[in-house]
């Protein structure tokens, strides 16, 4: 969809990495167990969950609380360097997001990745992708505070407006799959698609939510943004409702 201008409503996509372009989940829970069993601690899938999504500041103190006795940089270096080692063995791709990629490189719209993996890790994923897709990496160890925070959505719209001043939220969608990230989008106020992954999230009308992003396309997330520029108290998922004549 095109403004009244001609000129295109979306500009750039903002993606969250773990859990949504890539399954490397699954990486940082294996990292967690191994790290916590081998200070003589305990470590649960249901406390796995907690941690979805969060900084790794956040992540490594309740691995101290769980009996980690390590400083909090090194616990994070520690799950870190797991996590390369495991995506220089495969990277878990998920299901469409390269494709979405392509598309919207293709369709000249300026994509930024915006995780809390520090930037080793998300340079690791960069570099296995078949083109540069992401003007900028927005990474957990260059903001201060991590999500559920909205900075590191606000910085990632920040660099972009540095190359193009005219650029604002509304002209950007951020796609993400876990509870702490998508609240870190919404807050940012930049329009925002939730696809769920290993911890399922709830309802809420402020964001898209998307099964999957295999099929979808840039067509899709540019009727989100148009529908988000010309309604903007207008929730996700109900069309907005209809004026009420008024008389005199």
């Amino acid at each position: 969809m095109r403004s009244s201008a001609s000129q295109p409503l979306l500009k750039a996509a903002l993606w969250d990495m773990d859990g949504t372009i890539v399954d490397t989940e699954p990486y940082w829970i294996e990292a967690e167990h191994a790290l916590v069993s081998a200070h003589g601690g305990q470590w649960s899938h249901e406390k796995a969950m907690q941690l979805v999504g969060q900084s790794l500041v956040f992540s490594a103190g309740i691995l101290q609380e769980a009996g980690v006795r390590l400083e909090r940089r090194e616990i994070i270096d520690t799950l870190t360097q797991h996590v390369i080692r495991k995506v220089r063995t495969s990277v878990p791709w998920r299901p469409g997001a390269r494709e979405l990629l392509e598309e919207l490189h293709t369709a000249g719209i300026r994509c930024v990745l915006v995780t809390m993996s520090e930037a080793p890790l998300a340079r690791e994923i960069v570099a296995s992708l078949p083109r540069p897709y992401f003007d900028f990496l927005v990474t957990g160890d260059t903001v201060s505070q991590g999500k559920p925070h909205p900075e590191a959505y606000l910085t990632a719209v920040s660099l972009l407006q540095e190359q193009d001043p005219d650029l604002g939220l509304h002209h950007c969608v951020a796609l993400e799959d876990s509870e702490p990230g998508v609240a870190a989008a919404v807050a940012s106020g930049v329009p925002t698609v939730a696809i769920p992954h290993i911890v399922p999230l709830p309802h809420d009308p402020r964001r898209a939510m998307w099964d999957t992003l295999e099929g979808r396309t840039v067509a899709d997330l540019e009727e989100l943004v148009a529908l988000r520029h010309e309604f903007p108290d207008a929730t996700f998922g109900q069309a907005p409702a209809a004026q009420e004549p008024v008389h005199g």
